[in-house]
């Protein structure tokens, strides 16, 4: 099992039932995970408009494509052509730039995605900044057997599933125009070169 707090410091206070979920399971959960989470949220603070919600402190550009289930915490922004989509969660004061799609993620507070960034099925921690054109890939296209397998505690380990893309620590640095393959685990503070092939299926 692995222990997602040890790679994000604060996932469990955020998500205190996916205790002892994987981090591939909780993806592929991901939109019902935030369906249950909107109708808790304050409506004081938060607009709610059919399966999404948006903190009123955040900001959205013209152009950005949101759709549901979607909650989009404090202080957030959202450049102009971003496009979230399937299950996404952006703690506080996250920056989505322009061009970037997330697509049934979760996004830690005071991470950001610089421009032109693909974040697929991960699970991303706080303080992570993606540079412009780095690539989170949750499938792998090019393989007959298209399973995904992780390091996990240091066994290469099938994780039973076709889509997951990463879970990456707080603190995590990803440079310009990096790939992270499927099944991606980076521990807190990682720091990923530009240009660079993160591939851990072996």
């Amino acid at each position: 099992m692995t222990a997602i707090d040890t790679y994000i410091a604060h996932f469990y206070t955020l998500f205190p039932k996916q205790k002892g979920i994987s981090p591939w399971e909780i993806t592929q959960s991901l939109s019902s995970i935030i369906s249950k989470k909107i109708v808790q949220l304050d409506s004081d603070n938060y607009t709610v408009t059919g399966n999404i919600a948006i903190h009123k402190t955040a900001i959205i550009e013209k152009g950005a494509v949101l759709k549901e289930p979607l909650i989009i915490s404090e202080n957030c922004f959202i450049a102009s052509h971003a496009y979230l989509r399937d299950g996404v969660f952006l703690d506080q004061e996250v920056r989505i730039g322009p061009g970037v799609e997330v697509k049934s993620s979760i996004i830690g507070n005071n991470s950001a995605m610089a421009h032109f960034n693909f974040i697929g099925d991960s699970i991303i921690g706080g303080h992570v900044n993606f540079e412009a054109g780095a690539l989170v890939a949750n499938h792998y296209n090019e393989r007959s057997d298209k399973t995904i397998w992780a390091q996990v505690n240091g066994v290469r380990t099938n994780i039973g599933t076709l889509k997951f893309g990463a879970l990456i620590g707080d603190h995590s640095k990803i440079g310009a125009n990096a790939v992270l393959s499927p099944g991606t685990l980076l521990p807190m503070g990682y720091v990923v070169k530009r240009l660079e092939l993160i591939e851990q299926d072996n």
